[in-house]
């Protein structure tokens, strides 16, 4: 049978519960094999991480350990250049049969940015597109993307069929936890249990990460 595949980028500085839950429930709705969360090694968008690659990986790691649907790759911090979803998905189609669906999950936001991400254009020939979105989002998707959405949307997100080219929204209630706020509360010497898991939580203690002397 072919696989089915998540794929949830992100700087993870930290990673966070809402990361998590998100791909978690993903994974178990769409019925996935697994949601691999790649961490960035240079976001092409954002600014540089606050803590070093190997800390964010690690990090991620100790996140999934035990979680069947989870898993980590590393793949983006073994190039030392920016990090393309192209060159993802491209990397992950080599490895994979041609009937394999991958299924790039992005937020609302940074769909509606795609169109100044590198080759945006040819994500969808490896990929589907989930667009995971709140239900009190009222923003419309940029013009740039307008025609794509009415060629590609399907209204079922388990109706997806194929290796990839499609689009679909899933309906989520985020929790509202960010690493802004994480990285702030630490840095103030605030607590942040519950908002990490706790051998996420451990290990930045252990580290002293995103500490104000950091």
């Amino acid at each position: 049978m072919a696989k089915r595949i998540g794929i949830l980028g992100g700087t993870f500085d930290p990673v966070h519960i809402g990361h998590l839950r998100s791909a978690l429930e993903v994974a178990e709705f769409m019925l996935l094999d697994e949601v691999r969360l790649i961490p960035n090694a240079r976001p092409p968008h954002r600014s540089a991480p606050q803590v070093s690659a190997a800390d964010r990986l690690a990090m991620v790691e100790q996140a999934v350990t035990g979680v069947s649907l989870l898993r980590l790759d590393d793949r983006e911090l073994q190039r030392d250049m920016p990090s393309y979803s192209i060159d993802t998905l491209e990397s992950l189609r080599g490895e994979l049969a041609d009937d394999d669906q991958l299924f790039l999950l992005l937020g609302w936001d940074a769909f509606c940015g795609l169109p100044s991400w590198h080759r945006w254009e040819e994500l969808l020939r490896h990929s589907h597109i989930l667009v995971l979105q709140r239900p009190d989002a009222d923003s419309e998707a940029p013009e740039a993307l307008r025609n794509l959405l009415a060629a590609r949307t399907v209204s079922d997100p388990l109706a997806l069929e194929g290796p990839g080219g499609q689009i679909s929204f899933i309906w989520q209630t985020p929790l509202a936890v960010s690493a802004t706020q994480i990285r702030a509360l630490l840095a103030r010497g605030k607590s942040v249990r519950f908002l990490v898991p706790d051998a996420v939580l451990a290990y930045i203690n252990a580290h002293g990460l995103y500490r104000a002397s950091n």
